[in-house]
C-alpha cells in the first residue's frame, strides 16, 4: 500500500481527497442525526437521514452514468466537489431555523455526489496500472471504513466538545480540500472515448444501452444483482442512531460507537476481500453470496444485544461482510468492463443500491415508529441470510463454470 502510495502520485491525491471528503461527511452525518433526533423524537425522522443520502441517486444516475462516460471526469469531480462545499453550508441555516434545511442540505450533497461516484469509480482504473488495479480498489473501499470509523468516532466526539456547527463547518471544508486534490491529477482520467459515445447525452438511450450490455454479459448482470440485494437489507443501518440514542440512552456518542464499528468492519472487510479476488469470477461471486450470511449473523446480534458494547460487536461483523460484498463487487465490474461504458454501469450499480436501500430504511423506520428498533433489525437480518441463499443458488451454474462466464 505504502509503495502504491510512494510511486503514484495521482492515486495519491485522489486517495487523499477521498479520506478529507469522508471524514467530513462522517463529522456531519452524526451532527444530523443528533439534530434530527433532538428536534423531531421521530425514528421515521432519523432513518430519513439515510434516505436523503441514497434516494436522489436512483433518480439522477440516468444523468450520472452518460456524463461520467461523456465529459472530462476530473473536471466533473472538481465541479461536483465545490458545489457540495457551498451546499453543505445550508446546514448551518438548519441549526437555527427549520428542521427541513437540514434534510435540503443533506439531498443537495447527495444528489451532486451521484455525478462524482460513477466518475471516480470509472476513473480508478485509468490512474493506476492494471497490476495494481485490485490493491487500489481495496484501498478506495476500506478507506470509506476507515473514514466512517475514525469520523463517526471522532464526530462524536467532535460535536460534544465544539458543536455541531462545528461539524457543519468541517464537512463544507472537505468538499474544497477534496477540490483542490483532484483538480491536481495528471493522468487521463479516462481514454479516448468512441465516436458512438461521443456528443450530448441521451438518458433513455443510454439506459438501454446499459441494461442490453448486462444482459449479454452474465457476471456484469450478477454483480450488479449482487449490490441490489445488499442494499434490501441496509436499512438496519438506520436502526443504529435509534438503539444508541433510545434502547442504550448513549446518545450522539452512542451513535459514534456504532456508526465506527461499522467504519471498522468495512475498513477490514476488503483486505479480506483482496484473497478472494484472485480467483476470478468464481471467488468473487462466492463471496458475495456468503456475505449475506455473515451480514444477516452480526445484525441478529444486534437486534438482541444486552448492551451498546455487544451491539458495536454485532455491527463489526456484520460489515466485515458488508465490506467484503462491496469491494469484490465493485473490482468486478472495474475489471469487467470496457472504459467507453463504466461510468453507465456503476450508476446503474449506484442506482440499484441506492433504490433498494432507501426502500428499506423507509420500511425498517415505519416498523420501528410502531415496535421500537430491534424487531425491524432482527427481521432484515433474517431478510439477508435468506438473500445470500438465494444468491449462491442463483449463480451456482456461473461459479461452476467460470472460463465461460
Amino acid at each position: 500500500m505504502i509503495d502504491l502510495l510512494r510511486r503514484n502520485r495521482d492515486f495519491r491525491a485522489v486517495f487523499a481527497a477521498q479520506i478529507v471528503s469522508f471524514t467530513g461527511d462522517w463529522f456531519a452525518t452524526v451532527a444530523m442525526l443528533g439534530l434530527v433526533i433532538d428536534r423531531t423524537g421521530s425514528g421515521l425522522a432519523a432513518t430519513a437521514v439515510f434516505v436523503v443520502q441514497t434516494l436522489p441517486a436512483f433518480a439522477l444516475s440516468a444523468l450520472a452514468g452518460p456524463a461520467a462516460d461523456r465529459f472530462d471526469r476530473r473536471r466533473l469531480m472538481v465541479a461536483v466537489s465545490l458545489l457540495q462545499a457551498g451546499a453543505a453550508c445550508l446546514f448551518l441555516l438548519a441549526g437555527r431555523g427549520p428542521i427541513i434545511l437540514a434534510f435540503v442540505a443533506q439531498g443537495l450533497i447527495s444528489a451532486l455526489g451521484t455525478f462524482f461516484l460513477p466518475a471516480s469509480q470509472a476513473a480508478l482504473p485509468n490512474l493506476v496500472d492494471p497490476d495494481d488495479l485490485a490493491l487500489a480498489t481495496v484501498m478506495m473501499s476500506s478507506t470509506w471504513g476507515a473514514m466512517l470509523a475514525i469520523g463517526a468516532a471522532l464526530g462524536g466526539l467532535f460535536t460534544l466538545l465544539f458543536g455541531r456547527d462545528a461539524a457543519f463547518v468541517a464537512d463544507a471544508a472537505s468538499f474544497l480540500a477534496a477540490a483542490v486534490l483532484i483538480g491536481s491529477l495528471r493522468r487521463p482520467t479516462q481514454q479516448r472515448a468512441p465516436e458512438a459515445s461521443r456528443g450530448r447525452m441521451r438518458p433513455l438511450a443510454d439506459t438501454a444501452e446499459t441494461v442490453r450490455y448486462a444482459r449479454s454479459h452474465p457476471v456484469v448482470a450478477a454483480l450488479l444483482g449482487s449490490k441490489l440485494g445488499f442494499g434490501l437489507v441496509n436499512g438496519a443501518v438506520g436502526m443504529l442512531a435509534l438503539l444508541a440514542t433510545g434502547t442504550f440512552h448513549a446518545g450522539d456518542g452512542g451513535t459514534g460507537l456504532l456508526l465506527g464499528a461499522r467504519g471498522a468492519g468495512v475498513m477490514a472487510g476488503p483486505f479480506i476481500a483482496r484473497r478472494l479476488a484472485v480467483r476470478g469470477p468464481a471467488g468473487i461471486l462466492l463471496a458475495c453470496g456468503l456475505a449475506g450470511f455473515v451480514y444477516g449473523a452480526g445484525y441478529l446480534v444486534v437486534g438482541t444485544a444486552p448492551t451498546l458494547g455487544v451491539a458495536a460487536v454485532g455491527v463489526l461483523v456484520a460489515h466485515l461482510g458488508g465490506g467484503a460484498q462491496w469491494t469484490l463487487s465493485t473490482y468486478g465490474l472495474q475489471a469487467a468492463t470496457p472504459d467507453f461504458i463504466r461510468g453507465r454501469v456503476f450508476a446503474a450499480d449506484y442506482a440499484l443500491v441506492t433504490l433498494t436501500m432507501s426502500a428499506s430504511f423507509l420500511v425498517a423506520g415505519l416498523v420501528a415508529e410502531a415496535t421500537g428498533p430491534r424487531l425491524p433489525t432482527i427481521v432484515l437480518a433474517g431478510v439477508a441470510c435468506a438473500w445470500g441463499l438465494a444468491y449462491l443458488t442463483l449463480t451456482r451454474r456461473l461459479r461452476t463454470a467460470p472460463a465461460a462466464a
